[in-house]
C-alpha cells in the first residue's frame, strides 16, 4: 500500500496467518476497513499474487495487477482478502494464471455459487478473526490436491525477490538452475506475470519501502544497490509505475 502514513488516518489494514492446512496455498489473509468523509483513491503496488476478495456486491478473484492498483473508497466499508502464495492459485483453476493478469473475475467461476453466500457471512462476521475463520471453513473442503510445481514456483519467486539487485532474467534462471525459457513458461502458467516483471516489481517495492521509512534516501546509492545502471533509470522506472518520481513520493 502506497502512502501508508497518509492512509493510516482513515484506513485500517491488518493481516492474519493461515492455518496449517492452508499454509501451502495461502500467504496470509488481509482485512481492510475504511471510514472516509469524501471519496479517496487508495493505491497499491501489487506483488505477484492472486487474491480472492470478499467484498460488496460480490466476491472476486483478482489476477496479478501489473500496473498500479487503484481503488476508490467511499463512506464506510470493509473487505477481506485471501492472498495466495505466488503460483499457488494455479491448482484452483483450469487456466494459466497469466490469463487472469490485470483482470477481476467473479469468484463463482472458480468456487461455485456457494462462495457468494460465504461472502455475505464473512462480511457479517463479528471482527476479522471470525471473518478469517469463516473463510477457512469455506476453503478447507475445496482444497485441490497438492501441486509440487506450484510450491516450487512459490519458492522461486521468494528466492529471486529476496535479492532486489537481481536485475536480469538470465541471472534469475542461472540462480534457480533452470533455462530462461523454462522459467518464463513456468511463470506464465503459475504466477501470472513474467520473470522480468517480478524482478522489476521487487526493485520498485524496495525503493518505495525505503521512501516510506521517512529518512533521507541517497537515490544514486539505492539505484546502484538495486542493479540499475544509474539513478535516472530508477527514477524513470519508479515514475512510470507509481506516477511520481521517487523523491516526490518520499516527500508526500
Amino acid at each position: 500500500m502506497l502512502y501508508p502514513d497518509e492512509q493510516a488516518a482513515f484506513v485500517d489494514l491488518d493481516r492474519h496467518a493461515p492455518g496449517p492446512a492452508l499454509a501451502r496455498f495461502v500467504e496470509f489473509y488481509w482485512h481492510v476497513r475504511w471510514n472516509v468523509t469524501e471519496p479517496y483513491e487508495t493505491k497499491v503496488l501489487a506483488h505477484p499474487n492472486v487474491h480472492l476478495v470478499f467484498e460488496e456486491p460480490a466476491p472476486q478473484v483478482y489476477g496479478v495487477n501489473r500496473s498500479l492498483f487503484v481503488r476508490r473508497l467511499e463512506g464506510r466499508g470493509q473487505v477481506l482478502g485471501v492472498k495466495f502464495r505466488p503460483g499457488c492459485f494455479r491448482p484452483f483453476t483450469d487456466v494459466r494464471v497469466a490469463d487472469l493478469a490485470d483482470r477481476r473475475v467473479p469468484a463463482t467461476e472458480f468456487f461455485g455459487p456457494a462462495v457468494a453466500e460465504t461472502c455475505r457471512a464473512v462480511l457479517r462476521a463479528d471482527g476479522p478473526a471470525e471473518m478469517v475463520a469463516r473463510t477457512e471453513e469455506f476453503l478447507l473442503p475445496r482444497l485441490p490436491d497438492p501441486d509440487p510445481v506450484a510450491e516450487e514456483v512459490a519458492d522461486m519467486v521468494e528466492r529471486i525477490t529476496a535479492r532486489p539487485a537481481l536485475f536480469r532474467v538470465d541471472q534469475a534462471a542461472e540462480t534457480l538452475h533452470i533455462s530462461t525459457r523454462t522459467l518464463q513458461r513456468m511463470f506464465a502458467e503459475y504466477v501470472g506475470a513474467s520473470p522480468k516483471w517480478v524482478l522489476r516489481r521487487a526493485r520498485l517495492h524496495e525503493a518505495a519501502a525505503r521512501a516510506d521509512r521517512g529518512a533521507d534516501v541517497d537515490w544514486a546509492a539505492l539505484a546502484d544497490d538495486l542493479g540499475y545502471c544509474d539513478q535516472s533509470h530508477l527514477i524513470r522506472d519508479f515514475t512510470a509505475t507509481v506516477g511520481v518520481p521517487p523523491a516526490r513520493y518520499a516527500r508526500t
